[in-house]
């Protein structure tokens, strides 16, 4: 079954088209500041990253995005203003990425980082996060850091609600890597640089779609009551919140999940429901082995004034 932790955003996964007019109509709605062209630099072009890139160069920003194979590059030039082969743990790669910009996204994960070992993790977040840490010190021009972390960093909670003022409690040394990172990069903030990290729960979305995610149980016999909440964002609202964040300037944590709050049952229910599939069973006599479960609170970020496109889960 699909981790909502893991695969924030590969660099090298293929970008999906989508509806660019609704996306730029909503997101517009939103945005209440900075709203003149920039130099923006996007550290990880994947699925969520190379969708961004591509709403803000049709915006008529001057857009560098970033991949780290040399295969993605064309496609990615197709996308962008300037596609550069790099990776993050290369200190002289990103001091060459910032120098110039006025915004930077960072959007970084190994690629098929279900399997990635936690060594992986700590090449990808940690030393990418020390090296954005030394590189923004001499990047004067950069306004505003949107650092893409993720939900894992709070653990199991057991079905509770968590919200940015929680004490963390990561399951296993590659969320606790998420969240060093994350600490690493928030600390580069100062009076003239605002850093704003948006912890994600799981991203769905076009390419993504959750009946791929879940078709497979139809019909099925599951363990245990399918009683787990995974909290879900689209993608969509990733790239509205990032720009929303961009144009009013957020610093500080905000939690990045829609209002669904399902658990894996009540999820498996609607998709069935809505293509016609099989229903799944529960067997609450059979052993089902303890998974990641929490609801995540979303209401700072609301506060802060951002409207959700997608509150609900569309299945």
């Amino acid at each position: 079954m699909y981790n909502p932790i893991d695969r924030n955003n590969p660099f090298d996964e293929p970008i999906p088209t989508f509806d660019m007019d609704l996306l730029q109509k909503l997101i517009g709605q939103q945005s209440r500041h900075r709203s003149t062209f920039e130099n923006i630099a996007i550290l990880g072009c994947g699925y969520v990253g190379g969708t961004l890139a591509g709403y803000w160069q049709d915006r008529g920003h001057f857009v560098t995005g970033t991949t780290t194979s040399r295969s993605r590059r064309a496609a990615l030039a197709e996308t962008v203003s300037n596609a550069i082969v790099m990776k993050g743990n290369d200190l002289s790669a990103v001091h060459s990425l910032l120098e110039g910009q006025d915004t930077l996204v960072v959007s970084v994960a190994p690629t098929g980082s279900q399997e990635a070992a936690a060594s992986t993790y700590e090449t990808t977040y940690l030393e990418t996060a020390k090296n954005l840490a030394i590189a923004l010190s001499d990047a004067p021009n950069i306004k505003q850091v949107v650092y893409l972390s993720s939900c894992s960093v709070y653990g199991d909670r057991q079905g509770e609600w968590v919200d940015e003022t929680a004490d963390l409690d990561p399951l296993d040394r590659k969320s606790q890597v998420i969240y060093e990172a994350e600490q690493i990069v928030l600390g580069a903030a100062n009076e003239s640089q605002k850093v704003c990290v948006l912890r994600l729960g799981g991203i769905y979305g076009p390419g993504r779609e959750l009946v791929n995610m879940f078709a497979g149980l139809a019909g099925m016999t599951m363990p245990g009551k399918g009683e787990r909440f995974i909290n879900w964002i689209h993608r969509d609202d990733i790239i509205s919140a990032i720009e929303f964040a961009r144009s009013n300037e957020l610093d500080g944590i905000y939690n990045l999940v829609d209002d669904s709050q399902l658990t894996v049952k009540e999820q498996v229910k609607l998709v069935c429901a809505a293509y016609g599939l099989p229903p799944v069973s529960w067997d609450a006599s059979k052993f089902s082995p303890p998974r990641k479960s929490l609801q995540v609170n979303n209401q700072k970020l609301k506060a802060a004034g951002y409207d959700l496109m997608y509150p609900q889960i569309i299945v």
